[in-house]
């Protein structure tokens, strides 16, 4: 992907949206894309860490019957390389979508920090990455998506129709640079920015 310098604010904070183990339940999900998502998450987890900037953590609190993200089941849990990089990092918990209906208010922690920029990666690409950076976008935040600090699941819709995860994955990334909610990254580029600025500078 080409794209130009991109610039990090010095508390430019991190949102991490449900990278929990039921989303490692292939029975349950069917397939998936990008293998890589995790091992991009983590570098950037650790990124955002050596540069001093925040890291906010979101999990998915599914309502739904028999549903492995549900509160009482163990794929409710944080990803292992997550909760071992979690340390004083905020907790979001929310049963929707978007990362903005959740306990704590994410835009009240931002808010209180006067943060105006977001990196936004997770689980799923096209469903609560997406709709966080709408979202943000509309909120009037400056938002950065590295799509493949994401992943999806291949999905079924109305009358037969279905697109792959791939498939969804590039809807998204239209529907967020070309609608103007969000700028689409790649990890690497938000890795190189991070290098060249540090907290303060």
């Amino acid at each position: 992907m080409n794209e130009t310098a991109i610039e990090i604010a010095p508390d430019s904070a991190l949102i991490v949206i449900d990278v929990q183990k039921g989303f490692d339940d292939a029975a349950f999900w069917g397939p998936r894309n990008n293998p890589a998502a995790e091992e991009n998450i983590a570098a950037l987890m650790d990124a955002w860490r050596e540069s001093g900037r925040p890291v906010v953590l979101v999990r998915h609190a599914s309502v739904h019957p028999g549903s492995v993200l549900a509160p009482d089941r163990p794929g409710y849990a944080l990803k292992d390389f997550v909760e071992e990089r979690r340390e004083d990092s905020p907790v979001i918990t929310k049963t929707v979508n978007s990362a903005f209906y959740g306990t704590p208010d994410l835009a009240a922690w931002l808010t209180a920090r006067g943060i105006g920029q977001l990196v936004v990666v997770g689980i799923q690409t096209n469903m609560c990455v997406e709709t966080t950076a709408r979202m943000a976008g509309n909120l009037g935040y400056d938002v950065l998506v590295p799509l493949d600090a994401t992943h999806t699941f291949d999905l079924a819709g109305p009358a037969g129709l279905s697109l792959t995860a791939d498939e969804l994955a590039t809807a998204t990334a239209v529907n967020l640079q070309g609608g103007g909610f969000a700028r689409v990254v790649t990890t690497a580029g938000l890795l190189s920015a991070t290098r060249a600025t540090t907290l303060g500078a």
